[in-house]
């Protein structure tokens, strides 16, 4: 679970953007403001180790505040932990680049809403065709619907992995999915698992905060809950929704329909236009999310246990299905008769004959299969990746196909 730490004297959540009013008249730091101060006290002292707390009583900010810049800046290689217990964080060689255009404070009226974080702008694509661009940014023309019928290149997500977008309402589809967050549309994508729901979301938003959804998820997996302090004690370490409300940040719900939807409820109120929340195991208070905040949310139809709610599909204005690109499959030279096999058992799918047919996952992992064990065991292990009750149609489409009997990838005699 992604979280931001905060001390339990706090009022309201704390991000390395701003700060929640401290006693003493402290007041609100513009957005960054205090994350660059911390780096201040760090390049003044260099090889010196500091403690949240000893930062805290320098700056007088609430520790929970200064813990969460500290975090901020060791993401970002512009500090460094040095040791656990107590924490203790020192400046690093990029350290001085944070103390950089830094911004005056001011009066904030909206409590506890906190600096926003605009969304990523959109990158202009040229309004006449050319030839695809290579780096790792994606776009459309924020103005017109015409500017997004250039072709746009692929995109480097934040595992280093390239997403190739394709076509939705006559644009790119990481510009469609940016649009509808400009607009304050949440969006739902739907589809089989393995049709690249989740890398277009990562492509589409560099900001992205994930909550991966099963049976167990909890409400504490979004908001946050109470847990043991390294000085002993304990302090309440905010969740994954609170942190993209205070932060202006996109959320992505993965698999949100196998979470409860008494646990999904929380999220609600946060979408709608109230946009605030009530943080029932921190005092009650009361969370209002900063501009910028966006929620989309993926959903596997047909995968055991998904149910898509009325309440739950209510939220999403914007339902976008979400299939395998099998030309994108050969594209990436995936070896044509697995594409082949992959379409067909999609048009079965699609007729309702069987349940399953490959998707985009399955056939870069058959590449990946033939590449170290050979064609032969790729197409055994493709047959062999089917569920049973659909394996003789696999079977005898793999068959057709290939022109031979194929059985599933299994160990033979001994060597």
């Amino acid at each position: 679970m992604t979280a931001v730490p905060a001390t339990t004297t706090s009022t309201a959540p704390t991000t390395a953007a701003t700060t929640a009013p401290e006693p003493g008249g402290a007041g609100r730091l513009g957005q960054g403001e205090l994350r660059r101060r911390v780096a201040a006290i760090l390049v003044d002292h260099p090889g010196e180790a500091f403690t949240p707390g000893e930062i805290s009583r320098r700056l007088t900010r609430s520790a929970g505040a200064i813990s969460n810049a500290l975090t901020v800046l060791t993401d970002r290689g512009q500090a460094e932990l040095v040791a656990a217990r107590p924490r203790r964080y020192r400046a690093t060689t990029t350290t001085a680049d944070a103390t950089k255009g830094g911004r005056t404070s001011r009066t904030r009226t909206a409590a506890p809403a906190h600096a926003a974080v605009p969304a990523p702008a959109p990158t202009p694509v040229p309004a006449k065709a050319g030839p695809a661009p290579t780096s790792g940014t994606s776009g459309a023309s924020g103005a017109s619907g015409k500017g997004g019928k250039a072709p746009v290149g692929p995109v480097v997500r934040p595992n280093g992995q390239t997403y190739h977008p394709r076509r939705l309402a006559d644009l790119p589809d990481v510009a469609a999915l940016q649009r509808l967050r400009e607009a304050s549309i949440p969006a739902l994508l739907y589809g089989p698992p393995g049709t690249g729901k989740t890398s277009l979301v990562e492509a589409a938003f560099p900001d992205l905060i994930t909550v991966a959804g099963d049976g167990d998820t909890a409400v504490a997996d979004f908001v946050g809950e109470y847990t043991q302090a390294p000085g002993g004690g304990y302090e309440f370490v905010y969740g994954p929704l609170i942190t993209a409300m205070t932060e202006g940040r996109a959320l992505l719900i993965d698999d949100a329909t196998l979470i409860s939807p008494k646990v999904l409820a929380v999220v609600y109120p946060a979408m709608d236009g109230r946009r605030q929340i009530t943080v029932k195991a921190h005092k009650g208070e009361t969370i209002t999310a900063a501009e910028g905040f966006y929620v989309v949310a993926g959903h596997n139809p047909g995968v055991h246990g998904a149910v898509l709610t009325e309440a739950l599909a209510s939220r999403f204005a914007a339902q976008i299905r979400v299939s395998t690109d099998y030309d994108l499959a050969r594209t990436l030279d995936i070896e044509p008769r697995a594409v082949r096999v992959a379409r067909n058992l999609a048009r079965r799918q699609e007729s309702g004959e069987i349940g399953w047919a490959p998707q985009l996952r399955e056939l870069i992992a058959f590449q990946k299969v033939s590449g170290v064990l050979g064609p032969e065991a790729a197409v055994a292990n493709l047959l062999g990746i089917a569920p049973e009750e659909d394996r003789d149609v696999v079977a005898e489409v793999v068959s057709a196909v290939y022109g031979r009997t194929v059985a599933p990838l299994a160990l033979g005699q001994q060597i």
